[in-house]
């Protein structure tokens, strides 16, 4: 089955949750959602060498359970490399969201 309908969804989601609950517009996330799609910014930020400000926006806020990262690590999405998966396990263990 595939599972990038349902991982576009949810990366909307937490735009949304991200707004709703801790004031916080992802604009430019926004941005990449509607250029992309869900699956290819995933792809693209996990690329990055280093977290974006909105992962940082989000530590700030307490809510790193926001972040595209702890989306991607939710579940056995089949979406992703063992690489990326392991950036996005490294970047929130670094900023203690997933213990060591």
């Amino acid at each position: 089955m595939k599972r990038e309908p349902e991982f576009d969804q949810r990366m909307a989601g937490i735009y949304r949750r991200a707004k709703k609950e801790v004031n916080y517009n992802a604009s430019r996330f926004l941005e990449m959602l509607s250029e992309h799609g869900g699956v290819q910014t995933a792809h693209m930020l996990l690329a990055s060498a280093q977290v974006s400000d909105g992962y940082t926006a989000l530590w700030e806020k307490g809510r790193l359970d926001l972040t595209v990262e702890a989306l991607v690590l939710e579940e056995d999405w089949g979406l992703f490399s063992d690489e990326e998966l392991a950036v996005a396990r490294r970047r929130l263990t670094d900023y203690e969201y997933l213990s060591r």
